[in-house]
């Protein structure tokens, strides 16, 4: 029974699964905490990874392995393949002013054709602009730019500083996938003409002020090797390693209702939105994997459950003794703005109050419909651009709401799959390194 490994690498832990080659079944698992905050030390995280790995069990009877994980982080290395800085995360908001200059530079149109993407502070290429302008120090010592879940591969893999990593600070062997490549804002998801690796190299010197070296980008079923000559997958960015933990394919649509919402499919065509709408991400199997991401999502539940003063259950049950549309209340549930529509200082709004609508089943079917209404509005974006949708993979902490179970097919429109409690990224990762160590 051959073993493989798969890791999320998350912001807020590390999870590892240990699983069974051929059949998918967990064996062993471990976890083990990341720290708070938007900046983060990366040792943090390789800390956490070796003490995930041993809370598994350990490597020693595993023959292949990949690492999932958060996107966009910016890891910046030295020529010794040392830290220069805390990473700045996808949630750290300090590059904004940083995207609305380059797209003043370049324009959005420009942006999307060359990358998929329009940039706003997640991305990688800001916060290299950022660290250009704030930091110009730490900008010029930057050899080599990576993400999270490349860095971590980099390690496993015996790569590091001199005095920590036994295969030395070897900057060319850090790889990647094409999922976490294409969160960056310098890669091009389509397929890179014939000796290219793909980058953007002059947006890449827009942002940073020069090149650097940037992690090569593994096929599907491409591998490298560990110190251990075990084979290593090149990963994959959290939701396309989701999407892969889940069988999702064409057709399917993603939607994950956790403290934000994602909305996420599978497609066999690429996408570009210049409105920044639609994130046009590639998967981690040679698809694309176009995203929409929301501010507000299952806090609206736990807002309008405080409101009633209710626990999810009762919530839950009193949604459902509403009927549809609630009446003709109606809310609004922009509670921190929202990204999607882009309404940064946009609040909540309840409307349609008349003495016989203002119920608590009414307001709590109208929490439900209002949240999904949101991530509704990801799934139009999405078929604006032409992506096939067939049913939707209802995921995330909101899933597990009987309520929103329930009414999630009225209002988005779909068939509706819930999918199990699981750590869909990390079994993912799992499925990749399985996939590479049955590869020739």
């Amino acid at each position: 029974m051959p073993l493989v490994m798969g890791v999320d690498s998350s912001t807020q832990s590390c999870k590892v699964m240990l699983t069974d080659a051929a059949t998918g079944a967990i064996v062993r698992q471990g976890r083990a905490s990341h720290p708070d905050g938007t900046s983060v030390d990366p040792a943090a995280w390789w800390r956490a990874l070796q003490a995930a790995i041993a809370d598994a069990g350990g490597l020693e009877d595993v023959e292949a392995w990949a690492i999932g994980g958060q996107q966009h982080g910016m890891v910046a290395l030295d020529a010794d393949g040392r830290v220069i800085r805390d990473a700045l995360l996808w949630n750290d908001t300090r590059s904004a002013g940083a995207a609305a200059d380059l797209i003043a530079e370049f324009g959005a149109d420009e942006l999307a054709r060359r990358t998929g993407l329009v940039p706003v502070a997640s991305f990688t290429i800001t916060k290299l602009r950022w660290l250009r302008d704030s930091e110009p120090e730490n900008a010029a010592r930057v050899a080599a730019v990576a993400l999270p879940h490349d860095w971590l591969t980099w390690r496993l893999r015996g790569f590091g500083p001199e005095d920590e990593a036994p295969r030395g600070p070897v900057l060319d062997e850090l790889v990647t996938d094409r999922s976490d490549a294409s969160g960056t804002g310098y890669w091009n998801p389509r397929s890179p003409p014939a000796g290219t690796d793909g980058y953007d190299r002059d947006l890449l010197v827009a942002a940073l002020g020069r090149d650097a070296v940037l992690p090569r980008v593994l096929g599907p079923d491409e591998w490298v090797t560990d110190a251990a000559s075990r084979r290593v997958g090149g990963g994959a960015g959290d939701n396309a390693g989701a999407a892969l933990g889940l069988g999702a394919g064409p057709g399917d649509v993603v939607v994950s209702i956790g403290t934000s919402g994602t909305v996420f499919a599978v497609s066999e065509h690429r996408t570009i939105d210049p409105t920044g709408t639609v994130a046009g991400f590639a998967d981690c199997t040679g698809r694309f994997l176009p995203l929409v991401a929301t501010l507000n999502a299952a806090r609206v539940l736990d807002a309008i459950g405080r409101v009633l003063g209710v626990d999810h259950a009762e919530l839950s049950r009193l949604a459902l003794a509403a009927s549809p549309g609630a009446d003709g209340l109606a809310l609004v549930p922009y509670f921190e703005g929202e990204r999607t529509p882009n309404l940064p200082d946009a609040t909540g709004s309840l409307t349609g109050m008349t003495l016989a609508s203002t119920t608590r089943e009414n307001l709590a079917r109208a929490a439900v419909e209002g949240m999904l209404s949101g991530l509704a509005a990801g799934l139009e974006a999405l078929r604006g651009l032409g992506v096939p949708l067939e049913r939707a993979l209802l995921v995330g902490g909101g899933a597990q709401s009987e309520a929103v179970r329930a009414i999630a097919p009225l209002v988005l429109g779909l068939p509706v799959v819930v999918a199990e409690p699981g750590e869909y990224v990390a079994l993912g990762a799992a499925r990749q390194a399985a996939s590479v160590l049955a590869a020739g």
